[in-house]
């Protein structure tokens, strides 16, 4: 409060000590030049300090905790700003001193200062405010929006912080850190045995251990569910593996304590110097996920530090443009199928047509489903293909009321129930389209896990679709278990059919696939046929449909419509 302010308030008959106790605050007037700091009367009843030891900036600097942050010195000989007249603003946070065990009382700290001749501060006047219920709420909602509450450590938002500004710290200053990503081995286990408050509590007590061997210096955070992402600064390659081993045998030594009693735990670690192996944080922390996966693939309880490696990062940058054509090619509508003939083995007559994945490249050439899928799988956007494969085989059926087709399902879409719930939808939209859809199915799906598998069976068949199991006999499907998925057809793998008329093995596998499926009624196609030789024998031998090049391969026309318009696609 200026002389002014100072002088219309004692006209009006205010008490300006009362107000300002009232409200919790302390005015002063700092003569900077002489280091005098003069207090409003209350002060001593607001911040819990007698005048008489703060009657100058001293004295006063004096009770400041030193660990709060900048305070009112700092404010104003460091605010680069000049005055022009009319004072210099300022307005800091920080903590008093109080004696032990007394919880520190924080306030703010506004004002103006302002210039002597000389242009340095000479004066300064403003409130010292109680803030400390506001301090604690601001530093509550701070420890929401950064900190992990099982383990109270960072969480990941913080932690790619804190690792941004140590990155940037080692490239300034030509010194080296370390990131280590720490997984806790078989937590799910843990989850399935004991149940997830257990688990819960095992992550708690791993982030206890691993911070017992940390340095002063370092930081930890919690990366995903099961992993810790550890921060070390001025770390070299050897204090990586040092860190590791000692971080490996903390947790492996001795048990978990918890509410069910000891269990005991392991932890792989995956780590990666900087900026020596990475120079992004986005490069830190995959390069740490890809050690810490071959870590895994070796052995569980173990620590990999991550070395270039050529051929694996040709296929990351393979990854990363084979994600961006097919979010082209699917954003563009570049993703058609091309239909190929399944005929009746004993009249040539088409059956069915199977729906294979084309992709349109951006130079207009064409690439097939087996050089698209595997990359698909890898960077997870198979099943988005799935989903336009069926929106173009449904469009195809809808327009033409005669054909039959089939399509492949990936193992990632029938573990996904969107897509399932997809199918169902499209299919109540369009009644009549389902009685003439086929699924098909890998063995390999089949046998992962065949209760669910039975379940998948029975939801395509209500929805009145038939089930095919593709390329039988490349797993280890057994008859006994293909009785009870209650499929329809089999579809028995091309590389077996292709050489029958000169292996006698082959001659003698398909034989006996084509006599157990005719004794479990399940109708039967062979793959890849490519000779009139071929056909002939499977004829012979009771197999029911034939497909493959002999009978014409995939094109993106539609076979079944005549030049005339008219459908010849054959029930």
């Amino acid at each position: 409060m200026n002389q002014t302010e100072r002088g219309h308030a004692e006209a009006a008959g205010l008490d300006t000590s009362q107000i300002l106790r009232s409200v919790g605050e302390a005015a002063y007037e700092w003569r900077i030049d002489h280091d005098v700091l003069t207090w409003s009367t209350n002060a001593s009843d607001v911040l819990g300090v007698e005048v008489s030891q703060i009657g100058t900036g001293r004295a006063w600097a004096q009770h400041i905790d030193p660990h709060s942050g900048h305070n009112r010195f700092d404010a104003i000989h460091r605010s680069g700003q000049r005055d022009d007249g009319t004072g210099v603003p300022y307005r800091v946070s920080y903590a008093l001193r109080r004696p032990d065990g007394e919880p520190k009382t924080w306030v703010e700290d506004a004002g103006r200062w302002y210039a002597g001749s000389d242009g340095t501060p000479q004066r300064a006047e403003g409130i010292v405010r109680i803030i400390t219920e506001q301090h604690e709420r601001e530093a509550m909602l701070e420890r929401l929006a950064y900190y992990d509450h099982l383990t109270g450590e960072m969480n990941r938002a913080r932690l790619n912080q804190t690792l941004d500004a140590i990155l940037d710290e080692s490239i300034r200053f030509r010194s080296s850190c370390g990131f280590l990503l720490v997984a806790i081995d078989n937590l799910g286990h843990l989850n399935e045995a004991y149940g997830f408050a257990l688990a819960d509590e095992t992550i708690a007590q791993v982030a206890k251990r691993i911070r017992s061997q940390m340095r002063g210096a370092d930081y930890l955070g919690v990366f995903s569910g099961n992993k810790f992402g550890l921060i070390l600064k001025d770390c070299s390659p050897d204090d990586l593996t040092i860190a590791a081993d000692r971080l490996l045998a903390a947790v492996r030594n001795d048990t978990i304590p918890t509410s069910a009693g000891p269990v005991s735990v392991t932890i792989t670690i995956g780590g990666v110097t900087a900026p020596r192996n990475a120079k992004t944080t986005e490069e830190i922390l995959w390069r740490a996920q890809d050690a810490l996966d071959l870590a895994r693939s070796r052995r569980h309880g173990s620590f990999m530090a991550y070395k270039p490696d050529a051929k694996r990062e040709a296929q990351r940058q393979n990854n990363l443009r084979a994600t961006d054509e097919i979010i082209a090619a699917l954003n563009e509508r570049r993703i058609a199928l091309a239909y190929e003939p399944v005929v009746h083995a004993a009249t040539r007559q088409v059956s069915f047509y199977e729906g294979l994945m084309r992709v349109e490249r951006a130079d207009g050439s064409l690439a097939h489903a087996n050089e698209i899928i595997p990359v698909a799988e890898r960077v997870g956007l198979v099943r988005l293909l799935d989903h336009r494969v069926l929106q173009n085989v449904i469009g195809e059926l809808r327009s033409a009321h005669n054909l039959k087709a089939s399509v492949n399902v990936s193992p990632s879409s029938t573990n996904d129930p969107s897509w399932w719930n997809g199918l169902a939808a499209v299919l109540r939209a369009h009644p009549g389209c389902g009685e003439r859809l086929t699924i098909e199915i890998t063995e390999t799906t089949a046998i992962r896990d065949i209760d669910e598998a039975r379940g998948l069976v029975a939801r395509v068949k209500d929805l009145g679709c038939k089930i095919a199991i593709d390329d039988f006999g490349a797993g280890q499907t057994s008859f006994r278990n293909l009785r009870k998925l209650g499929v329809d057809i089999l579809k028995i793998d091309g590389s077996f059919v292709q050489n029958i008329s000169r292996s006698e093995d082959d001659r003698a596998f398909v034989q006996t696939m084509l006599d157990l499926a005719r004794r479990m009624k399940l109708a039967t196609v062979a793959e890849w046929v490519q000779d009139e030789a071929t056909a002939q024998m499977l004829s012979s031998w009771g197999c029911d449909y034939l497909q493959g090049s002999l009978f014409g391969l995939g094109t993106s026309d539609r076979p079944w419509v005549n030049s005339n318009g008219t459908s010849r696609a054959a029930g």
